[in-house]
């Protein structure tokens, strides 16, 4: 991981992040827990009418739901960069904003619930399918995981077998910024990888 202890030189530079995942993942959690201002929420209480509509499996104690998305704001001073969270509704009938929000966006955490891995397989395609870089973040309710990185990872059917999966807890602000990171890390290798290619093309052709 490059250093971030380095003070920038100019003023910080903004880098919208999505935050993504089925329902109930925690993906309001994450914001909640990292961001630097009161974080900006569009929640509203599940009721009698979201029956059969929202699938509350594994989450019956769930409720309220985010229904636009979530906002907050991270300042990483000594990496020069302020971080603007989105998070995205996780219910299928709020997909339909994803693209929206998709707008101006470097990277994303894909927030993922091992006891209901298949409500992340939609935000996962969505980002492989459009290609924006990501980290998946395996939220560990109750503090466990029964599973490795390797076995999530393989569970995902990640086209990219080098997207980092890490554990968290997303009530940790610690957990939270280290995924942060990593996903800056991430698009730090890829920009790098990019300004690369031209270069190793051109002095193949000059052989």
């Amino acid at each position: 991981m490059p250093g971030y202890d380095t003070p920038a030189p100019r003023e910080a530079a903004p880098v919208k992040i999505l935050v993504a995942g089925g329902f109930g993942v925690g993906k309001t959690t994450l914001v909640e827990t990292i961001s630097e201002i009161e974080p900006l929420r569009t929640e509203e209480r599940l009721t009698a009418a979201g029956v059969g509509v929202d699938d509350l499996e594994g989450i019956e104690s769930k409720s309220v739901t985010t229904v636009a998305m979530d906002f907050g704001r991270l300042t990483l001073t000594d990496a020069g960069v302020v971080l603007y969270l989105f998070g995205t509704p996780g219910q299928e009938r709020f997909w339909f904003m994803w693209d929206d929000l998709l707008n101006g966006a470097l990277g994303a955490i894909v927030l993922v619930d091992t006891r209901r891995l298949d409500r992340s397989f939609p935000a996962v395609d969505f980002f492989e399918s459009r290609g924006l870089p990501f980290v998946v973040g395996a939220n560990c309710f109750h503090g466990e995981q029964p599973y490795t990185a390797e076995e999530i990872g393989a569970a995902l059917h990640l086209r990219d077998p080098r997207t980092p999966v890490l554990m968290l807890d997303a009530r940790s602000r610690p957990d939270v910024r280290a995924c942060l990171l990593a996903l800056l890390d991430r698009l730090i290798a890829d920009a790098g990888a990019a300004l690369a290619a031209p270069a190793a093309a051109q002095a193949t052709e000059a052989r």
